[in-house]
């Protein structure tokens, strides 16, 4: 982007301007009509027609202005009722003002956000995020207002994480609504909620979310760093973020994890977390996690302590046949045929006897046929998912079966494996399994279990050893740290008195202990 004066006479190499690195003059001129030609070219003005502006009269002060907002970024009504009507119909003095910017924004705006800005930059980015920009002749500086007025669906019910017993409002698109839904859930005055900008030509503003009196000031400033070296042009979403402020990229370990639920949310804000959300994102980024944030959910502690602690049970043991079932199956057939009651082995050796393929082929072929079609299932329209899921795993397994593709008994492991990854909450965490799953798989195609002890053990000692913004992924296990041990299983709410010190809080009790419990 050129700057003005460059485009007014031709541009002079040699000269010194007021111009940025980009050619973007850094401050307002005093001249209410270079001011409104430097908007006007920096948005390409009158081919690009989304800038629109209106020239008054200022009758108090006698004083020319414009007015200037992006068309679908500004909310009209607003403008017109706290900005272009309080300027024509006040009837205050300014004389006796210093400042006629300040003026004008302390005594004549009736609007509930407003701010003097010194330059063009700030003036830009304060029009794409749906402020008013206020110009007056003779004034090097302008005023934004607040006037967003960007359109946003309806809150609605939670899509991925289902909602068994607890509040129903999932985040949306809009980050003012969404910080408007986490504070309806965590009404405390000390919920402090800052805001950075990140995206070079396309900038977008991330609110990051923590509670002053619970987390970790190095925690915070961590979180601030990442997203102060992200170098990107634009970054649309948090989705797209989350790859750039985690240190692993490349590990199947996830160092973050996205909610669409603000009382998720809010319960991570209460435990010392940081929480960030952005515009276009219907869900918040949480940061750091450990591996009990993705294996639990907010219905374990909404739930009775017995149904609560029944259901991650049954999560756990899900977890494990999703991640080495079809390893075991493999070891158990091809290494260890003892291991085996020898009815089973005999009808297991019967239905494989017309199967062409060997187990390990045959096992692929499964487990590539199922991925294929549960992503085919998401991708084709809403009517059809469920249809698709029915034929894939009625006429397609037993077709597989009737033409001694595969074993039966291979269909019903492939069966049970596949519901016990949806049983897994986190998206992160199940996909994470999905592809280890194939890990275990060769490691038990070449030495059975050994194989299969060898990388079990190796995830354990990797994972043990990775850290999420300085926070171990096992923590408060591996390493141990006090807590009120809301591990595998869960204690009553009365006994979860105190936070995991693995976050370093500077509040670590919740609430007083009952009984004399510790740790």
């Amino acid at each position: 982007m050129g700057g003005f004066l460059n485009r007014l006479f031709g541009g002079d190499e040699g000269g010194e301007d007021n111009t940025g690195t980009e050619g973007l003059p850094t401050s307002f001129s005093d001249s209410l009509d270079c001011n409104a030609d430097q908007f006007k070219a920096e948005f390409r003005y009158p081919q690009n027609s989304a800038l629109k502006f209106r020239e008054l009269l200022i009758p108090s002060v006698n004083r020319r202005a414009m007015v200037l907002f992006v068309d679908g970024a500004a909310d009209t009504v607003q403008i017109n009722d706290y900005v272009i009507r309080p300027l024509l119909e006040t009837d205050r003095k300014m004389e006796g003002l210093q400042s006629l910017p300040d003026g004008i924004k302390n005594n004549i705006l009736t609007g509930s956000g407003s701010e003097l800005l010194e330059g063009f930059p700030q003036a830009i980015e304060k029009l794409m995020n749906g402020s008013t920009i206020i110009l007056l002749d003779g004034e090097e500086q302008a005023i934004a207002v607040a006037t967003e007025g960007f359109e946003n669906r309806s809150v609605a019910e939670p899509t991925r994480e289902v909602v068994i017993k607890g509040p129903r409002s999932a985040f949306i698109e809009s980050a003012a609504i969404n910080r408007s839904l986490l504070r309806r859930q965590v009404k405390d005055h000390r919920l402090v909620s800052e805001t950075m900008t990140v995206g070079k030509e396309s900038p977008q503003e991330v609110s990051i979310l923590y509670m002053a009196h619970i987390a970790d000031p190095a925690l915070v400033q961590n979180v601030k760093e990442s997203l102060s070296k992200v170098e990107k042009d634009a970054i649309l979403t948090l989705s797209a973020m989350e790859e750039l402020i985690e240190s692993r990229p490349y590990s199947l370990f996830p160092s973050t994890m996205t909610t669409e639920r603000p009382d998720r949310a809010g319960s991570f804000l209460l435990e010392g977390h940081v929480v960030m959300l952005m515009d276009n994102s219907p869900d918040a980024l949480i940061a750091p996690i450990t591996f009990w944030s993705m294996f639990h959910t907010a219905e374990d502690q909404f739930l009775r302590w017995a149904f609560g602690n029944f259901a991650r049970i049954v999560r756990l043991i899900a977890l494990f046949l999703s991640l080495l079932m079809p390893a075991l199956y493999l070891a158990v057939v091809t290494f260890h045929p003892e291991m085996i009651p020898t009815d089973l082995m005999l009808a297991i050796a019967a239905s494989r006897e017309r199967v062409p393929f060997p187990t390990l082929l045959e096992l692929l072929l499964m487990e590539i046929t199922f991925e294929i079609l549960r992503e085919a299932g998401i991708r084709v329209p809403t009517p059809l998912g469920t249809t698709i899921g029915i034929v894939g795993a009625l006429i397609l397994g037993q077709a597989a079966v009737q033409a001694n593709l595969v074993s039966p008994l291979l269909v019903v492991v492939i069966a049970i494996t596949g519901l016990s990854s949806f049983a897994i909450p986190d998206v992160g965490l199940s996909v994470m399994t999905r592809i280890l799953r194939f890990i275990f798989v060769i490691a038990a195609h070449l030495l059975g279990f050994v194989g299969l002890a060898l990388v079990l053990a190796a995830m354990l000692a990797y994972a043990t050893s990775i850290k999420s913004f300085g926070v171990p992924f096992f923590s408060p296990l591996a390493p141990h740290f006090p807590s009120s041990r809301d591990l595998f299983l869960r204690p009553i709410l009365k006994k979860q008195w105190l936070r995991p010190l693995s976050m370093s809080p500077k509040d670590q009790i919740r609430d007083e202990p009952e009984g004399g419990d510790g740790p």
